[in-house]
């Protein structure tokens, strides 16, 4: 599956938060799946409605990030 991309800067590079503000590097795959970057990882304790993008100050829900 394709990586969604950032609606403000076009880039695939996400990253979510916990509570304890630790950042978790994702990716939002079409179906708006949110997978860490790398396999394995644990994503237990992030939230899952809200991504950040790593290339501009854009944040929001996973639905709204677009396809290339």
């Amino acid at each position: 599956m394709k990586k969604l991309l950032c609606p403000q800067c076009k880039i695939a590079a996400m990253y979510l938060k916990n509570d304890l503000g630790e950042r978790l590097l994702v990716y939002v795959l079409e179906g708006g799946e949110v997978v860490p970057k790398e396999e394995g990882v644990s994503m237990e304790g992030f939230d899952l409605t809200e991504v950040y993008c790593l290339g501009c100050s854009w944040h929001g829900s996973p639905k709204r990030l677009v396809k290339r």
